[in-house]
């Protein structure tokens, strides 16, 4: 330990500088719109952001509306986890554990509903369950399934999206674990259903709820999926409502941190309580005969499982595709559209709003995606590389995104926004504002989507320097090349794969990010490519169509970003999606 400690004081003054930038940096953009948030929460004067007072969150426990909507969110989020764990537990299983036919395959497509982000599947979820939508027309009956059940409708969409999370870190888990465990429990005489509760589920319980939590936390501060079911009565709708209220009033600001305080909460029990400490082994997954074969029915049937869960989650993208090529009002009490266009994928790609919001959203994200390279790679570097004082600080602050809830940080952007220094008189309101007559959300939504897309670079590079030696960066300097240099030349070229799929991820994912587009953008000139879905969504006649379209052509995008992902990281890809 005394070694331990002299080594890290006697670390290069450089890579202390280095680690001082970077906190800088995370702690104002990362960690200032939190405190601005919660501040504003507890302060007793809202436009000044002075003084302290509970008055405010006690006032949203003593509000029924908000109570009501608090309640849904927490009974949406956990529903949807369960209805998560259910689908994604199973499969996991049988991914891992057994061999059947068209395992490959269906390994590789459980990835597909993750192309289509909840809140643009729920208009095909509408046009094939609504009153006048498909289920309707086949069973001849003017049934609203729908309008009686926006609930369901919005954690059906949402567990058929998010399940593959749980599904990815459960694989990476269950292919972790050494067979021969299972074999002397078996050997002792335990049953299939014992060995699995006493022996997988503890040593898999800290990668399933790692995916659980985020599916939670995902869940609970949906906001795009709510809006577009009009199911209103959520939290996240709520504060949404707030926004032009957030100069004056202390509502939004106390319902948003309420919602923060119930992630942390729930943050904090799948990490440190029901999650725990992962058990040791000797070895792990050593044996090449842990996959099992079954008997001809049992393969079947694990086909048929992964067919089924795989039919369930492509419905609402088979609804927004339909949507996308049929004709204005000819999908009308019909199973199918009556008629067929493409004119649709050319507006989408021609109205100056549609196609504006595609520039928006690729110059956005190709920014967000370079300065995460440039920053994922230095804090990888710290983390890996050296062993200065404050590397676990860094690490924690990376994978605080992750924790976060999206629509908290946009919240906290929008607060800095009517801050200073880009308040009203503040000298940036030029630069930088989100709520002024004339708005400048570009800058705000880079840096949060950089922010919010940050741990997927980090644990990407990180993954790729452990797998790297050392040596051969200290054998490039040994020959007189720069530290610089050599990372450069030697270490950048050997994790290559790794940056270019924690880059896809991060610009896919940020083409298809909701809270930030639908909090910080404003006008319809600023509107990135998911705000204008929304947009054409709410549009009478032709919107609903051309939002279709371009739900479309982000689902084409994703699945190429994923499936990248999928081949460059392997297994790797579910420790993305860990808190």
């Amino acid at each position: 330990m005394i070694r331990r400690m002299m080594e890290q004081a006697r670390a290069p003054l450089w890579q202390y500088a280095i680690l001082i930038v970077v906190l800088l940096l995370l702690g104002v953009f990362l960690v200032y719109p939190v405190v601005l948030m919660v501040k504003g929460g507890l302060a007793s004067d809202v436009a000044s952001g002075s003084g302290f007072t509970l008055r405010h969150v006690r006032a949203v426990f003593e509000d029924p509306i908000q109570v009501r909507a608090l309640t849904n969110s927490a009974l949406i989020a956990a529903t949807t986890t369960t209805l998560c764990v259910m689908i994604a537990l199973p499969l996991a299983v049988l991914s891992a554990g057994y061999r059947f036919p068209g395992k490959k395959f269906f390994n590789a497509a459980i990835l597909v509903p993750m192309i289509l982000p909840p809140f643009v599947g729920a208009i095909g979820v509408r046009a094939i369950l609504g009153r006048e939508g498909a289920v309707s027309a086949l069973l001849g009956a003017d049934i609203d399934i729908l309008g009686e059940a926006k609930f369901w409708g919005v954690v059906g969409v949402q567990a058929l999206s998010l399940y593959p999370i749980i599904f990815l870190n459960a694989t990476a888990s269950l292919a972790n674990l050494d067979p021969a465990l299972d074999e002397a429990a078996e050997n002792l005489g335990a049953s299939w259903g014992r060995r699995f509760r006493r022996i997988t589920m503890p040593l898999i319980r800290p990668g399933l709820f790692a995916g659980a939590t985020i599916v939670f936390i995902w869940s609970f501060t949906e906001l795009g999926t709510p809006l577009m079911f009009d199911y209103y009565d959520a939290a996240p709708v709520r504060i949404f409502w707030g926004l032009k209220e957030v100069e004056t009033s202390a509502e939004p600001y106390a319902l948003t941190l309420v919602m923060l305080a119930s992630a942390i909460v729930i943050y904090g029990l799948g990490k440190f309580v029901f999650g725990g400490r992962g058990h040791a082994m000797y070895s792990k997954a050593s044996r090449a005969g842990g996959e099992r074969e079954m008997g001809p029915r049992a393969r079947w049937a694990a086909t048929g499982a992964f067919a089924l869960v795989l039919g369930l989650a492509v419905t609402p993208h088979l609804g927004v595709v339909l949507s996308s090529v049929a004709a204005p009002g000819q999908w009308y009490r019909s199973a199918v559209p009556t008629a067929f266009t493409a004119s649709h994928y050319q507006q989408a790609l021609s109205a100056p709003d549609a196609f504006g919001s595609i520039v928006n959203s690729l110059k956005l994200s190709a920014a967000a995606m370079t300065l995460d390279l440039a920053l994922g790679v230095t804090i990888a570097y710290l983390i890996v590389r050296t062993r200065i004082v404050g590397r676990g600080l860094l690490d924690a602050l990376c994978m605080m995104p992750l924790a976060v809830p999206g629509l908290v940080m946009a919240f906290g952007y929008v607060a800095m926004s009517v801050r200073w220094p880009f308040g009203k008189e503040g000298p940036l309101g030029d630069l930088a504002s989100v709520m002024s007559p004339d708005p400048n959300p570009v800058p705000f939504l880079i840096v949060a989507y950089a922010v919010r897309r940050l741990p997927y670079i980090v644990r990407s590079a990180v993954a790729g320097l452990e797998q790297t030696s050392g040596e051969l960066e200290e054998a490039a300097i040994n020959l007189g090349s720069s530290r610089l240099y050599a990372v450069r030349r030697v270490i950048l070229p050997l994790i290559a794969a790794n940056l270019i799929a924690g880059g896809l991820l991060v610009f896919s994912f940020s083409m298809l990010e909701v809270s930030d587009s639908l909090l910080l953008a404003q006008q319809p000139e600023d509107y990135p490519f998911t705000r204008a879905i929304f947009a054409f969504s709410e549009r009478l006649g032709d919107g609903p169509y051309i939002a279709s379209a371009m739900g479309v052509w982000g689902m084409a995008l994703l699945t190429v970003t994923l499936f990248a992902a999928s081949s460059l990281l392997g297994k790797k890809l579910g420790s993305i999606f860990r808190v």
